[in-house]
């Protein structure tokens, strides 16, 4: 059992150490070694460990308030469903006592089979036609069953709720001559300019999103989520998942504007294509897509900000440089939705003097040497 004096679960979560860990575990009836290694992870703790039977297993303990114990178990639902269907995934093991789903006081954890491997580099159009292949069987088995307790992506959700967040930070923050709004809201300065360029991106995404037939989806696929080893492609963390349209689960495993990009989505659509039908007129969406991630990722780096891991990782969060760049990216996120997928090839971007994006612009939670 984890316990923690103020009864408060935020700090007994801040305050969970390897022995913690280990003894949550043995607490389950799984006897561990003492093996008990981080993996990289900011929103949840994850552990790499090993039992004494010599079994190497994944245990996540998840961020309390985050999900409720029905939303957890639609993501351990959808694992075992892939697993059962034979698609290569980190499949949640069950406790001795038959469940996936645990608690160390108000802390709750899981196990998963390890997946050793690494990210994949430099894709070609194999790859990319293997991710097609993969994504498609996948949505396949996600398709069949709805996730009832999991979000929905939707422009509420991910724009406007995140927005509001960040703008009564920036409101407080106004008010209070010592900061009190927080390190990472909006400037006052900026705040406008950055509220109708993220509104105006909430009513486009709206607008794309009108009557598109959803599904389970991971939610988070970019290429930090997957491994590969001997061969054989894993899909790892669902801790995202959702229903929303295909396309969220293509556009962040491809996601530059260079024309080499855009030959390779066909390579992945014509993978995606063996095994499931996809509506070209959805990739409309990615550039929305795109900039729905950026609104959403400067709110959960605010709201994350009292967990020490996240100043120590991002120090240049909330700085006036931090946010003008945000607002940048925001506004050209907006010109190319209008602008239309023909236009931010490499040709355009190359002739502004516009540097290529890479997954560093969208993936911060990779470690450092595997952003590709």
């Amino acid at each position: 059992m984890i316990a923690d004096s103020t009864n408060d679960p935020t700090t007994a979560y801040l305050g969970l150490t390897p022995d913690r860990i280990l003894a949550a575990i043995e607490a389950t009836g799984l006897p561990c070694t003492p093996l008990c290694d981080p993996l990289n992870s900011f929103e949840n703790r994850v552990y790499d460990l090993q039992l004494r039977d010599g079994t190497r297993l994944v245990a996540k303990f998840y961020r309390p308030g985050r999900w409720s114990d029905a939303q957890i178990r639609d993501e351990h639902d959808l694992l075992r469903e892939l697993d059962e269907a034979e698609v290569p995934v980190g499949a949640v093991r069950p406790f001795p006592d038959g469940t996936t789903l645990q608690h160390a006081g108000a802390i709750a954890f899981a196990l998963f089979e390890r997946k050793g491997g690494r990210a994949p580099e430099d894709v070609d159009d194999a790859l990319a036609t293997r991710l097609g292949m993969l994504v498609g069987r996948l949505h396949n088995v996600a398709a069949a069953r709805p996730a009832p307790h999991r979000l929905r992506l939707d422009a509420a959700t991910f724009v406007r709720a995140p927005l509001d967040f960040l703008l009564a930070g920036e409101a407080g923050a106004s008010r209070n001559a010592s900061g009190g709004g927080g390190r990472g809201h909006l400037p006052a300065t900026l705040a406008p300019r950055y509220a109708r360029a993220a509104r105006e991106l909430a009513d486009l995404l709206d607008e794309r999103l009108a009557g598109l037939p959803t599904h389970r989806l991971h939610g988070d696929l970019h290429s930090g989520n997957l491994v590969l080893r001997d061969g054989v492609l894993h899909v790892l963390d669902f801790d995202d998942l959702m229903t929303g349209p295909a396309v969220q689960d293509l556009w962040l495993l491809l996601p530059g504007r260079d024309a080499t990009t855009l030959h390779q989505r066909e390579q992945f659509l014509a993978g995606y294509e063996q095994f499931r039908a996809f509506d070209r007129t959805t990739l409309a969406l990615i550039e929305p897509l795109r900039g729905m991630r950026y609104v959403h990722y400067s709110a959960w780096l605010a709201r994350r900000w009292h967990d020490p891991i996240f100043p120590a990782t991002w120090p240049h969060f909330g700085t006036p440089e931090y946010w003008r760049g945000c607002l940048d990216d925001l506004e050209d996120v907006l010109d190319c939705a209008h602008a239309g997928p023909q236009a931010v090839a490499a040709p355009v971007a190359a002739a502004d003097g516009q540097r290529e994006l890479t997954n560093a612009d969208f993936f911060w939670d990779l470690p450092e040497g595997a952003v590709q």
